[in-house]
């Protein structure tokens, strides 16, 4: 019986890799050690970034809010306690989009979150 060589799936495995690594610099797209080498590396970044991307949203939106909360005489810890006060269940996600795109809602938000803490000042 003749021996089998794998020429066709080591082909088919070298194209996958080559063309995850398209865009790459020099031999990292060109040269299949490199380039698996390289795409190994990328899928780690891929994988860790995914997580990163998280956490760098919610800092983005917390920065927002609180720049916004500021405008109207609040700070962000405050204002996050007189949101639960009010009960006003918005994430930070929604909060951060109002603050930017219509400021003037989000002053009544605030304005609501206000008024909570107040009475809750005044049961205390």
């Amino acid at each position: 019986m003749a021996r089998v060589k794998g020429g066709v799936n080591s082909r088919a495995r070298h194209k996958k890799i080559k063309k995850m690594a398209k865009g790459y610099y020099g031999r990292s797209k060109n040269c299949y050690v490199v380039a698996v080498e390289k795409v190994e590396k990328g899928l780690q970044y891929a994988y860790r970034d995914r997580k990163a991307k998280k956490r760098t949203f919610r800092r983005l939106w917390i920065t927002r809010i609180n720049a916004a909360v500021r405008q109207n005489e609040l700070k962000y810890s405050t204002f996050a306690n007189g949101l639960k006060l009010a009960n006003i269940s918005l994430d930070r996600k929604v909060l951060a989009q109002i603050a930017y795109e219509s400021p003037e809602q989000f002053k009544s938000i605030c304005d609501q979150v206000k008024q909570a803490l107040e009475a809750n000042k005044k049961a205390a």
